[in-house]
């Protein structure tokens, strides 16, 4: 079974950094690998994913700011960010599908009904 774990959220300042961390037990695919938010009262939606070669894409919200990363050896996925806004509170979840990235869209990947597996989430508050 996959288990998706994430870490690493809390509350900071606006301008301040945060690294979620998703630790992948029972995932040995190379698929596509992402994260979500959901800020109270609004839709999920798709912040960024990296596919089995690397090959990264964002939001555009956060372009510039958040990079993904995927650290193989330790089956984890990682999110830096950066320059965070007010408006990047939400709870932070991590995916996994069972095909890469390029098999999809990517209206697909980030509307979010390409993922097989979901963790449990991690609160980021960013206070102004």
């Amino acid at each position: 079974a996959v288990h998706l774990v994430e870490s690493g959220g809390g509350s900071v300042q606006a301008g301040g950094s945060l690294r979620l961390s998703c630790a992948a037990s029972g995932y040995t695919r190379n698929g596509c690998m992402g994260w979500f938010r959901q800020a109270p009262g609004k839709q999920r939606e798709g912040v960024a994913h990296i596919s089995s070669d690397g090959t990264t894409t964002y939001a555009d919200s956060v372009k510039g700011r958040f990079t993904i990363s995927k650290d193989n050896a330790k089956n984890t996925l990682n999110l830096q960010m950066n320059s965070l806004k007010p408006e990047d509170t939400a709870m932070y979840y991590c995916a996994a599908a069972r095909r890469d990235c390029n098999f999809y869209t990517r209206t697909r990947i980030f509307v979010g009904d390409v993922w097989n597996w979901w963790g449990k989430g991690t609160l980021v508050t960013i206070s102004s």
